[in-house]
């Protein structure tokens, strides 16, 4: 989904029903990457007069994508009943719009600066800390994502990396699924990293909630040690990550397999970006020979 599809399903949601949205043509787009992002204008920057859209991708043949997007509102509304500092919904529902899900959300203020591991510590430590809502929360499916983005990629991509990449992941939602946690399951972010937290005046919300799950806690705290060991993140910036939560996953005998489980997916999420992107495409062969080669040493850069 490119900007124009994304601005053209943003003013037809503003024609579905009263309260319409108005103002595609001047939105600002924050973001386009799974979702497209826009902050509409004259709406302001305050949690009761912002406004922010979230255009999800074609629903139609992949209704996983509606129930994610129904279920990330349901969480946002589940947090702010735990007072647990998030992203707000402006709308009860996701708009189906073209057969895309499109969802409402009240903007936040002004960010002060941008968030760092610490920042999200002390939120994982709010969410690892609540009992599961009154509605169910899906496994962490990390894996799940991984044959949709091959088939977007499909003849952009070398087929022997496709291949290999199935059989990777195959492998290692085996070796998943024999893992014994040090945590107690629970709700947990699903994407836990420093973007998707704001730094607002009164300090960081969580933000992209749609893959929140219920499993090991251990799947939010990987994604800081894999940021450490291919994408550069310094040292002490994840150490102040492990000392503001107060546990480094790397200590548990399982921390490889959620890595390389997590390796898998992001290598083929880039993937189905390669069709119109040279960039993403060089980057996915650089991701994908890094794993044949089982180099670790790599350094991946992020997309």
């Amino acid at each position: 989904m490119d900007e124009a599809r994304a601005r053209a399903l943003l003013a037809a949601a503003a024609l579905t029903g009263p309260g319409g949205l108005g103002g595609a043509a001047d939105a600002e787009l924050l973001a386009l990457g799974e979702n497209a992002v826009f902050a509409l204008p004259g709406t302001g920057r305050t949690p009761g007069g912002g406004l922010v859209v979230k255009v999800g991708r074609d629903a139609t043949h992949h209704p996983e994508l509606l129930e994610r997007a129904e279920r990330e509102v349901a969480v946002a509304g589940w947090l702010a009943e735990a007072g647990v500092p998030a992203v707000r919904p402006a709308e009860p529902k996701p708009r189906l719009v073209d057969g895309h899900p499109v969802t409402v959300w009240h903007r936040l203020p002004a960010a002060v600066g941008p968030a760092g591991p610490a920042d999200l510590a002390e939120l994982l430590r709010f969410v690892h800390a609540l009992p599961a809502p009154g509605f169910e929360l899906p496994r962490r499916e990390l894996l799940g994502g991984v044959e949709r983005w091959l088939q977007l990629a499909g003849a952009a991509i070398d087929p022997a990396d496709a291949a290999y990449l199935r059989a990777r992941r195959d492998g290692f939602a085996a070796a998943a699924a024999a893992l014994t946690p040090q945590l107690p399951p629970g709700p947990i972010h699903g994407d836990a990293l420093p973007r998707n937290v704001y730094l607002g005046p009164q300090g960081p919300f969580l933000v992209d909630l749609e893959t929140f799950s219920a499993d090991f806690r251990e799947h939010d705290l990987v994604v800081m040690a894999l940021s450490r060991d291919r994408y550069g993140l310094p040292a002490e910036q994840y150490d102040a990550f492990v000392t503001a939560y107060g546990w480094d996953v790397c200590e548990w005998e399982g921390c490889a397999v959620l890595r390389g489980a997590r390796e898998t997916a992001s290598c083929a999420w880039v993937a189905q970006h390669a069709p119109t992107n040279p960039k993403a495409l060089a980057e996915f062969r650089r991701r994908v020979a890094s794993l044949r080669d089982d180099d670790p040493e790599v350094r991946w850069y992020p997309f």
